[in-house]
């Protein structure tokens, strides 16, 4: 009795190949995933728009008066914008193979790139807009940093509802493993620092490395940038004086100007951190930054404006000179997302599958020239920094 040979189904390779995406991204499966069904039946386009509510902020009145104030509500705009996709093509015999022998010989290795792209894509959108920092960059990472990125996220009211995370780059997770080995003792989880080179839970964090996570290279700004004229307010800073191009998340700090707890509104006797939230030519100019200015209401972040005559900036990192880079965050500080992408016809085979929040969408097709199958992956996404004060950076060599 000849033997029955069992096809591989398109819907058996693209549920493999979304499996696969998501086990090799921590940092895409660690943060807020937004997926969008209403383009389940027509299918979505590059360009098309997710609006996210945030938190209203509302303030508290002192006296018996009824004191009512708006609601306003604010939210942020996600574009998804990239169509990122990953080709290959195999014979028909090949259709022949179990889903694990096809997994490991075609689907694996090209899901592994296509993860890699995306993952490192989403996190050079998002570090960027991250203005809250911590670390000395001329020094090894040190565990007390982590600690400060702690004490940080706890003065943002950062929620502690779900677990905080640590995505670290190859060279601080060295730093902090060595620097810790003294205290080795028989428990499980720190016995994992000498049997794996990592650090797992600690700190108040879930820690995992990230190699997409790297450096980062501050421009070349001048010290003598000045915050003028007097009374600013909002998300673009008019400087005079000072030199040097700036890059986008160049972080620092105004002179006189300090952070204010988040609902009593209370000066904290901490400067704000701001970052460049675009290039800056150099020069007296207007800079765009984050967070945008605010001196009074529900949304308030800063005791006062610059006064427009001592209000110097001061740049962290050293200009021009690579700064290594890992980031602290809740799941919310980010979001990522991803829409059903138009279904084709007239081919051979075509499917989509959504897994936490990731749609991805296979296509399949035959070439009569050479009797193979090419076939598409493809994932529709989109990311934006939600919530950003609720992340921070860690700063080492």
């Amino acid at each position: 009795m000849p033997a029955t040979n069992t096809l591989l189904t398109i819907n058996m390779i693209t549920a493999k190949a979304l499996a696969i995406l998501h086990q090799k991204c921590n940092f895409i499966g660690a943060i807020n995933r937004q997926y969008d069904d209403s383009f389940a039946n027509s299918g979505a386009k590059i360009g098309s728009t997710l609006r996210i509510r945030l938190p209203v902020q509302y303030t508290t009145s002192t006296t018996p008066a009824l004191s009512l104030q708006n609601t306003v509500e604010t939210s942020v705009s996600l574009p998804i914008t990239n169509q990122y996709h990953v080709d290959f093509s195999f014979s028909s015999a090949e259709l022949t193979l179990s889903i694990d022998e096809f997994s490991a010989r075609y689907i694996e290795p090209a899901i592994a790139q296509l993860a890699a792209s995306i993952e490192a894509a989403t996190i050079n959108m998002m570090w960027p807009a991250v203005w809250n920092q911590v670390g000395t960059a001329a020094s090894p990472m040190a565990f007390k940093t982590v600690l400060q990125a702690r004490k940080l996220l706890l003065d943002n009211l950062t929620p502690q509802s779900k677990q905080w995370l640590l995505r670290i780059n190859t060279q601080d997770n060295v730093d902090l493993v060595d620097s810790l080995k003294g205290l080795f003792q028989s428990s499980t989880q720190i016995a994992r620092q000498y049997t794996d080179g990592v650090m797992g839970l600690s700190g108040g964090f879930e820690w995992a490395e990230n190699t997409h996570l790297s450096t980062q290279t501050r421009g070349a700004e001048s010290a003598t940038y000045l915050a003028a004229p007097a009374a600013q307010t909002g998300s673009t800073l008019a400087v005079t004086t000072g030199t040097g191009a700036g890059i986008a998340g160049d972080v620092f700090t105004i002179a006189g100007v300090y952070r204010v707890h988040p609902e009593t509104k209370v000066n904290t006797g901490v400067l704000q951190q701001f970052v460049l939230t675009a290039a800056y030519t150099g020069g007296a100019g207007n800079m765009a930054i984050a967070p945008a200015i605010v001196t009074s209401g529900p949304n308030q972040n800063v005791s006062n404006s610059p006064n427009g005559t001592t209000s110097t900036l001061t740049f962290m990192n050293t200009a021009s000179v690579a700064t290594g880079l890992s980031l602290a965050f809740h799941p919310d500080a980010f979001t990522f997302a991803t829409a059903d992408l138009v279904m084709p016809g007239g081919v051979d085979m075509a499917s989509r599958v959504v897994k936490d929040g990731i749609s991805m969408r296979a296509v399949r097709q035959y070439s009569i020239s050479d009797d193979t199958f090419p076939i598409r992956i493809d994932v529709l996404w989109g990311a934006v920094p939600l919530r950003p004060q609720l992340a921070v950076r860690l700063v080492a060599n």
